[in-house]
């Protein structure tokens, strides 16, 4: 939101809640917008209404009844829960509207009905604090990367203490820094008052600021200091009665914390004990939210689970898990609730471990929800954009460089592996890469153009990760330090300044100009649409803005944290140096600038470190992200697989299915080898199924033997199958007719296709597409009756050259770009055009899988790749497709068919490729396609993990 003078912020509060009150009257227009903000101005400011900014408050508003939300997902299991949550139950909340309140004055009204809505939603699957005797409810909430996860578990906290939940303890992450920055949002949002070391109320803030509902003040045992975690000081002196207030304890996820907090719980609130001795609480109701709940709270150690089913009592699970655990253990009543945006590794907790200490594991078995994104968000389908035939379409953010290490990677300023002790040297020097000078170059841009903007007194940040080693972090930190400090002299002292002034004008001219122009068309109208600004009005922002700038670093020693409440007049200009600690969960204000290197590829890790992704108004056109082209890559391998599989829940909550029936789907989901075994509790071996699954070469060699010999594996398939069933294939599609050009086989039997796989030679870098594991996957489903007869279509088309296959069958080869930033391969965007899947449907199952796909239609912004709303999909999705194939649809006269696979081929012209490694090449690359539909089979096939051989690959578990 843009800053407002006081009067002009109160005018604008006014004037929304007044649209609010007519919202059921007819459209929200700009005239009527006009209209409040002009009676609230006469209401704030009576005869003086030239004091409020009338202009800038009506285009806010506009922005914000421009905004949509799509619709929350669910899986639950019901199992031994009570529905309470009544209208008759909210009458006398207290902690709710106050936060309510607050929220409205920053956030748009749709925003804050969503987070009304969804916490309803989750405090409704939670149990009745009320109910008598004991209960367990154990959730999830999936939320996207830097979306307002903690906004939203703000309010549940406020919701759980006025329906009665009487204690509530917050994991809040593995960091002092991050727990302190947890514990100042709950001071803000539902405390209402700043804590402080000794214990007295400093001043009333947030929720509590004028004075409001002070007598429902709930009881704190943690502070906001660096050091204000649970200690022994405090359980010493904490004799507590939380039958009147709530108590609220925001603690680390830290051994001896919780080990500590355990103890408390124990020897002060147990009022009971069990039939064996052990102390527990009967009478008062917890709540427990593990923010981050994939990171140190799962069991990373394998518990055996009998062939009875039951597991090893004897498993002594790690000790952040045990301890959680534990604490969980000690009431009668209790939710647990985990708040993540990467829910792999709690997907892979088993559903059946328990031990006698510990009590179940903490696999969310009574719900998962997904939360969907507000249409102002940006996230990784719209940095990196979604695949598509065609290519990515992202937002021009990203600026790929590969300076920082040598073409071998073993040195360099920062190599991909380097000791704790590395010296960060460029070319010999002791000075920054080119890439990192222009990163910050490009941030001190950024906080002149706010600057001009209006934005001053918000945060700037700049993100510098490319080390977890604190040693090597100093180094680049004093690098940094000195860079901006010669910056900073040659441009207030006006001394031998020509020569930087032309390179930061070069910079303006050739990428900013450039990239507002082209970012203007790709926002939406609920974002601040920005405009090119003139140099000469940089300019004069320079010397203050390079003045502010702060170099520092976080990590898990340095005192130099962030302190964004300290903010005053002006916002903080931070140039924030780290490693583990800028990873995950610190938020950076008004982060513009990254500048990313890391040698981990896991799934989860990676997203988490995506800092970048949020809310950036008014300022999207000036953040920059400086990486290498292959965590780009990675980023959009990571996109893609969360879109799938969040199209696989959406599928799933339609119909019907639980949490635990998710689990066993994801956990053979073949995208997720990208997440760590170690996670995955399976030290040994992952059980993968493609059941359900569509894979697509994108990854191929470039080595022509090999694609000489895929060549060869093709033409011996197209002879084992014989004559075509059919040429350029037609096929209706509701009312009108598509054509395909190429060739189609059908009834293909298995053995063919296994061998097909078994000689086919796919790329080791092709994450999801492994032809060993395709060929075991073959043969185990044939030889339980499924997958044995397969339709085949050679495919071709578009602009590429002529080539002919066995049996004189003559196709245009395809043409897809290879990506030039990669060059150890042929790597291309998507293989498939999304109606060639559906390719063996008839119209009846066509409009079957499409009526499906729009029955489970989910509208979600951090979903899509233009953030504009989408329309209703007018052919069906990929899981429908694969659904309907296998599982048929009785209410529409469509059999199943598990028997039936597709495979697609795909000759592709090396000539059109744009590839140096291919131009001499003729013949086509072959590239298929799998689509397999979804089946009840359980059949699995073994990929054995070489823990050593994966470390290497993607990098330490974090």
């Amino acid at each position: 939101m843009p800053e407002f003078n006081t009067q002009t912020a109160t005018a604008l509060s006014i004037a929304q809640s007044l649209l609010v009150a007519e919202k059921d009257q007819g459209p929200i227009t700009a005239a009527k917008i006009t209209e409040k903000v002009a009676i609230a101005a006469s209401v704030v400011a009576p005869g003086n209404e030239d004091s409020i900014d009338k202009a800038a408050a009506a285009a806010e508003l506009i922005r914000r009844f421009s905004l949509w939300i799509g619709q929350d997902t669910t899986l639950t299991d019901t199992t031994g829960h009570e529905a309470w949550l009544s209208a008759a139950r909210k009458k006398d909340w207290r902690y709710w509207p106050r936060y309510r309140d607050m929220l409205e004055r920053k956030m748009s009204a749709t925003a804050v009905d969503a987070v009304d809505k969804s916490t309803d939603h989750i405090l409704g699957l939670m149990e009745d604090p009320g109910r008598s005797g004991p209960w367990d409810r154990r959730g999830l909430v999936v939320g996207h990367v830097q979306s307002g996860k903690t906004a939203n578990y703000t309010g549940l906290i406020c919701k759980a203490a006025d329906a009665g939940y009487k204690i509530i303890v917050i994991l809040a992450g593995m960091h002092n820094n991050l727990r302190s920055q947890t514990q100042i949002r709950l001071e803000e949002g539902f405390l209402g008052y700043e804590t402080s070391a000794t214990g007295d109320i400093v001043k009333l803030i947030g929720v509590g600021a004028n004075g409001r509902d002070f007598e429902i003040k709930p009881n704190c045992a943690t502070n906001r200091t660096n050091t204000g975690d649970f200690n022994t000081k405090i359980a010493k002196h904490l004799a507590i009665s939380p039958e009147q207030r709530p108590w609220l304890f925001v603690v680390k996820k830290n051994k001896v914390v919780l080990e500590r907090l355990l103890k408390w719980i124990r020897g002060h609130v147990a009022d009971a004990t069990d039939a064996h001795g052990k102390r527990f609480v009967s009478n008062l109701p917890l709540l427990l939210i593990d923010d981050e709940a994939d990171h140190a709270s799962v069991d990373t150690g394998e518990q055996l689970i009998g062939a009875d089913g039951k597991p090893d009592e004897d498993h002594e699970p790690k000790v952040i898990n045990s301890r959680i655990r534990k604490i969980l253990n000690t009431f009668a009543k209790k939710a647990y609730v985990g708040y993540t945006a990467t829910p792999f590794a709690n997907i892979f907790i088993h559903r059946q471990n328990e031990t006698p200490e510990e009590g179940p594991d903490i696999f969310p078995q009574s719900f998962i929800i997904t939360l969907a994104a507000p249409s102002n968000y940006v996230g990784p389908a719209r940095v990196f954009g979604l695949q598509t035939p065609e290519g990515r379409s992202g937002l021009p953010l990203t600026r790929v460089f590969q300076d920082h290490a040598s073409e071998d990677g073993r040195d360099g300023w920062m190599p991909p592996k380097h000791q704790k002790d590395h010296s960060p040297v460029h070319l010999g020097q002791d000075v920054l890469p080119p890439s990192l000078r222009e990163a910050i170059q490009s941030f001190v841009l950024a906080c002149a153009a706010r600057e001009v903007r209006g934005q001053g007194a918000e945060h700037s940040s700049m993100l510098v990760h490319v080390t977890r080693f604190t040693l090597v972090q100093k180094e680049v930190h004093r690098q940094v330090e000195d860079f901006v400090h010669k910056m900073k002299l040659r441009i207030t002292r006006g001394i031998d300044h020509e020569a930087l002034l032309k390179d930061l004008r070069t910079l303006w001219d050739s990428d900013f100009v450039p990239t507002t122009e082209t970012i203007v068309y790709k926002l939406t109208d609920s974002e601040e649409k920005p405009s090119v600004l003139p140099w000469s009005e940089i300019l004069v922002k320079l010397p203050d803005v390079l003045s502010d700038i702060d170099v520092r670093m976080v990590n898990g020693k340095a005192k130099d944290a962030l302190d964004y409440a300290e903010k005053g007049q002006k916002g903080l200009k931070v140039i924030a140096i780290g490693g583990d600690k800028l990873a995950r969960g610190l938020t950076l204000e008004g982060l513009c600038t990254s500048y990313f290197v890391r040698t981990t590829k896991m799934y989860d890790t990676l997203m988490q470190m995506g800092r970048w992704f949020g809310y950036r108004p008014g300022y999207i056109d000036l953040c920059r992200l400086y990486t290498t082209a292959e965590l780009i890559e990675w980023f959009g391998h990571i996109a893609d697989a969360s879109e799938e599989l969040r199209e696989e829940f959406d599928a799933m909550a339609e119909s019907g299915a639980t949490p635990k029936d998710y689990g066993l789907r994801v956990q053979s989901h073949p995208v997720l080898l990208v997440t760590s075994p170690l996670k995955m509790r399976t030290a040994k071996n992952l059980q993968l199924s493609f059941s359900g699954d569509l894979l697509e070469t994108v990854s191929m060699h470039n080595d022509g033997k090999i694609l000489d010999q895929n060549l060869d594996t093709t033409n011996k398939l197209i002879a084992a199958c014989g004559a075509p069933s059919e040429i350029d294939p037609k096929r209706m599609r509701g009312a009108q007719e598509q054509q395909w050009e190429g060739f189609v086989w059908n009834d293909v039997q298995a053995n063919h296709i296994a061998d097909f796989f078994d000689s086919f030679i796919t790329h080791p870098k092709a994450r999801k597409v492994n032809s060993a594991l395709l060929r075991d996957f073959v043969r185990s489903m044939a030889a339980t009756n499924e997958l044995t007869s397969w339709t085949v279509a050679l495919l071709g088309g578009g602009s590429g050259g002529k080539h002919t296959f066995t049996g004189g069958l003559t196709v245009a080869m395809s043409k897809r770009s290879a990506d030039k930033d990669i060059t150890d391969r042929y790597a291309i965007g998507r293989l498939l055009s999304p109606r060639d899947e559906a390719l063996d449907l008839d119209n009846r199952a066509w409009s079957a899988a499409l009526a499906r796909t729009k029955k489970m239609f989910n509208p979600d912004a951090g979903r899509q790749r233009n953030g504009g709303k989408p329309n209703e999909p007018d052919i069906p999705n990929g899981p429908s497709v694969r659904y309907i194939r296998g599982k048929g649809s009785e209410a529409d006269g469509v059999p199943p068919a598990p028997q039936r696979g597709l495979l697609l081929l795909y000759p592709l012209d090396p000539q059109q490729a744009g590839s140096a490694a291919l131009s001499a090449r003729k013949d086509p690359v072959m590239a298929f396609g799998v689509s397999f539909p979804s089946s009840d089979s359980g059949v699995k096939v073994e990929y054995a993990v070489d823990h050593l051989l994966w470390t290497q690959e993607y990098g330490p578990a974090d």
